[in-house]
């Protein structure tokens, strides 16, 4: 798939395998729903590049809570970067395919474990991560 790489923070990954089109505004789904749906689930979409990054990326642009390079809740962020990046074994500026991105998770990220991986993420609850992980794993 070509196009430029997508910019990812680490927790990013795991949002973006469980996305189901909510979000935080209108605007913010659909700049989610072009990336996902559009580039990561489409056609060749496991050759899509991503590079990681460590501050608002691509899914954050038209977020309602990003100020500048940061959100508002920029403490919680942090903690689940850290958290995603560790699991995932993500080095800042990596880059790695979609495909590269999934098979991590699948290697590295058991079903059951979003519950301490995304704890303090308001989606975790709501099991659509947790339930597109298990997915993830059945097809594997």
């Amino acid at each position: 798939m070509s196009g430029p790489p997508i910019r990812y923070r680490p927790h990013h990954f795991l949002c973006s395998l469980g996305f189901e089109g909510k979000g935080y505004s209108d605007a913010f789904t659909a700049n989610m729903s072009a990336i996902v749906l559009g580039r990561l689930r489409a056609a060749g979409g496991d050759a899509t590049e991503i590079e990681v990054t460590g501050a608002t990326d691509d899914i954050c642009a038209p977020c309602p809570r990003r100020r500048g390079r940061h959100c508002t809740a920029e403490r919680k962020i942090r903690m689940l970067d850290r958290a995603h990046a560790a699991a995932l074994r993500l080095s800042p500026r990596e880059r790695l395919s979609w495909g590269e991105a999934k098979a991590r998770i699948r290697a590295h990220v058991p079903p059951g474990s979003l519950s301490t991986l995304c704890r303090g993420c308001e989606w975790e609850p709501l099991g659509l991560c947790e339930a597109a992980l298990a997915r993830l794993h059945a097809e594997g």
